[in-house]
């Protein structure tokens, strides 16, 4: 039986891996081994990982390999710019997780049992994406009700990246906890270590079965050693405060930008996950697509962009005499941020979302320092 909802208390037992996949995976193993069910109702555009498992529940990756298995279930994106409910919607978060009740009673007409939902708490690869407020405990009351959990993806967005709160999942409210946590990247600042985050319950149901879970660096002393001094620093260098006032620093730029140039349909995000959209019609907003392509281009040729999470098809531009008239807007927005960067010390972090027309913007700390060494410092 799927729990009801849990407070902070609750939620205690602790799994370290080596890596953000094996913990999703271990997610979803967990969540089965509860529920004694097997289907997983995902996000459209989602990813979660790069293991077979995870490929079956990211629609970014399965629809371009062998396609949607029949255990997975997508609801549609909870997007107020792009999706089907927008900004206009009275009650944008009730229609999306309505959305979610459609396709579980689907599943159970068809004798299907669900197990869990997984969604990244800010949908990052499905396009800087922010649910709106009330959508995680809606969507979950549908789950747990179908004897399912709920499974906050925080691989790419925890550990105070959103500014306000240490964890994205937050940003729907105080009265929402997911059943399962899984991190990564962030908590190691560089060095592979992930964990997941569950209910005693949960974990008591896996440990249970008498198979135990290791792997040859899950657990390690100097992982774990890692871990506590990433999280040292973001305390005693209030980074995540930092986050909150270098993003809100760098939207003001952003929306500054929108104001003058009708291609940029939408900024948003928080702290300092951030997305820039690009349209070529404000009515319609059809995806300026050929124009976010050029433009992450033309970064690239001027090397002021760090190269991470940059799909290779973007590398394969041929240089375009066209200029689309987006130069003016990239000379201006470059000399802004590169004066704020430089005296931040920040790079950027830029990545083209394949499957929506979206020029994303992710700072973070490089990890080198000045003297060539590790920087022991995270975004």
């Amino acid at each position: 039986m799927a729990s009801e909802g849990h407070s902070k208390e609750e939620t205690l037992s602790l799994r370290r891996q080596l890596i953000g996949s094996e913990a999703n995976d271990l997610a979803l193993r967990l969540a089965r081994q509860y529920t004694g069910h097997q289907d997983v109702v995902v996000v459209d555009h989602a990813y979660h990982g790069h293991l077979s498992s995870l490929i079956d529940i990211s629609p970014y990756k399965f629809r371009s390999l062998e396609g949607q298995p029949e255990w997975v279930h997508v609801v549609p994106l909870p997007d107020t710019f792009r999706g089907p409910y927008r900004e206009d919607h009275p009650e944008p978060a009730s229609a999306y997780a309505a959305e979610v009740k459609q396709v579980i009673d689907s599943a159970q007409k068809k004798g299907r049992k669900i197990a869990a939902f997984f969604i990244e708490s800010l949908p990052s690869v499905g396009g800087q994406i922010i649910p709106p407020a009330g959508y995680f405990q809606k969507a979950a009351e549908h789950i747990r009700r179908a004897g399912g959990v709920f499974v906050a993806d925080e691989i790419q967005v925890g550990f105070g990246r959103v500014g306000k709160h240490f964890w994205a999942f937050q940003l729907q409210g105080k009265d929402f906890v997911p059943d399962i946590v899984t991190m990564g990247k962030p908590i190691g600042n560089g060095h592979p270590i992930a964990c997941v985050a569950t209910t005693r319950d949960i974990a008591g149901a896996f440990a249970g079965t008498g198979v135990e879970y290791f792997n040859t660096f899950a657990g390690s002393p100097v992982s774990c050693a890692v871990g506590l001094a990433v999280l040292d620093v973001l305390e005693k260098e209030h980074l995540q405060a930092h986050a909150a006032h270098v993003g809100d620093f760098l939207m003001g730029l952003l929306n500054q930008q929108k104001a003058k140039h009708p291609i940029i349909g939408d900024v948003r995000g928080a702290g300092l996950f951030i997305g820039v959209d690009l349209i070529k019609d404000e009515a319609t907003r059809t995806p300026a697509t050929e124009e976010a392509d050029y433009l992450v281009s033309r970064y690239i040729e001027i090397s002021f962009i760090s190269l991470k999470y940059l799909p290779a098809s973007a590398l394969l531009f041929p240089e375009r005499e066209e200029k689309m008239e987006l130069l003016p807007f990239f000379e201006e927005v470059k000399e802004l941020w590169v004066g704020h960067i430089a005296r931040h010390s920040f790079d950027l972090l830029v990545g083209f979302a394949d499957l929506l027309p979206l020029f994303c913007i992710l700072p973070y700390k490089g990890w080198f320092s000045d003297s060539g060494g590790l920087r022991n410092e995270v975004v």
